[in-house]
């Protein structure tokens, strides 16, 4: 009972440190997850998946962890605080990436295999629908209000646009060579899809899906074909974007406003996904060549680190522990 007291005492002084915030990474050649400390920038832990993890994604409430597991056909659902693998998702062959709706209760999958995009509800774990989409189905977003999901298929270069309440397609917009990523911005009025072969990203008016910009990269001493934008993220406000340049080993950091490139950081072997921590002040990089994660520092625009994790890190996500 004394001991019980005195822990009580000590949580409400503060005197207990605080778990730090975490970066979870999936390292698709080693079917595991690689588990960084914010605070102290190293790896923590180490948890084993299905085959072929990829897109990973925390529930909205972060308690629990969706992964892409695409050589297992499924969706796995996770246990962030003891690593557990809770249960499967019917996921559909392949799946890659995925986006959870708002609701925080309805999957959006991109089967890339079957070129259909999978709708699994998480609590029944059952599928809602299978959307006909393009081939190689690979990007997806979901716009804040719930009422449109994106999917891009790489092969027919097309952002499709899903109505989530009839699962109906209302509108196909042609974007550049193989599409990889998409991401509604400034409050849901703009769409912007990268084009990883084309090397460019396409900005759309979300309201008439009428093209609105392009942007297009440019590094000096590097091939414009190993320039090919991935995956982005957005600084608060929407200010800028910091673009995944692939096998040129950069990241282009990009004015949102005006669609400007304004400056080009060197990170780690083919960059291609990222992720902020929780005021987006440092930015973590997955570099599937060289096997590792560049920290970059927002403000400064500077990588400050490299941490070591599995073999082709793919995907990351933030976790508050907090």
């Amino acid at each position: 009972m004394k001991y019980a007291i005195s822990l009580i005492a000590l949580l409400a002084a503060g005197a207990l440190p605080a778990a730090a915030d975490e970066i979870w990474v999936t390292n698709e050649k080693d079917d595991t997850i690689s588990v960084i400390d914010i605070d102290t920038l190293e790896v923590t832990r180490t948890i084993e998946t299905g085959e072929r993890p990829r897109g990973i994604i925390f529930s909205h409430d972060y308690s629990v962890l969706y992964v892409c597991a695409s050589d297992s056909d499924a969706v796995q659902v996770i246990d962030p605080e003891t690593g557990e693998i809770l249960h499967d998702l019917p996921s559909g062959e392949d799946p890659e990436q995925f986006v959870l709706h708002p609701d925080n209760r309805h999957l959006y999958i991109a089967n890339e295999d079957d070129a259909i995009t999978t709708v699994v509800d998480t609590e029944t774990r059952r599928n809602v629908a299978q959307i006909n989409v393009g081939i190689e189905p690979e990007g997806m977003a979901v716009s804040p209000d719930g009422k449109i999901a994106i999917t891009t298929s790489e092969t027919t270069n097309m952002a499709h646009w899903i109505d989530t309440e009839t699962h109906e397609l209302f509108a196909n917009t042609l974007v550049d060579s193989r599409p990889r990523h998409a991401e509604f911005v400034k409050d849901g009025t703009e769409l912007w899809v990268s084009s990883e072969i084309g090397g460019t990203i396409s900005i759309f008016d979300v309201e008439t899906q009428a093209p609105k910009g392009k942007i297009e990269f440019e590094i000096s001493n590097i091939h414009p074909d190993r320039i090919q934008p991935v995956g982005f993220e957005f600084t608060n406000g929407d200010t800028h974007a910091f673009v995944a340049l692939g096998p040129s080993n950069h990241v282009a950091v990009v004015n949102a406003e005006t669609y400007e490139v304004e400056d080009y950081l060197l990170v780690g072997r083919r960059v291609w996904h990222m992720a902020f921590n929780a005021d987006r002040s440092l930015l973590f990089t997955t570099n599937g060549v060289s096997g590792d994660v560049t920290v970059i520092d927002v403000a400064k625009r500077k990588p400050i680190k490299t941490i070591k994790v599995g073999r082709f890190p793919w995907g990351a996500a933030f976790r508050p522990t907090n």
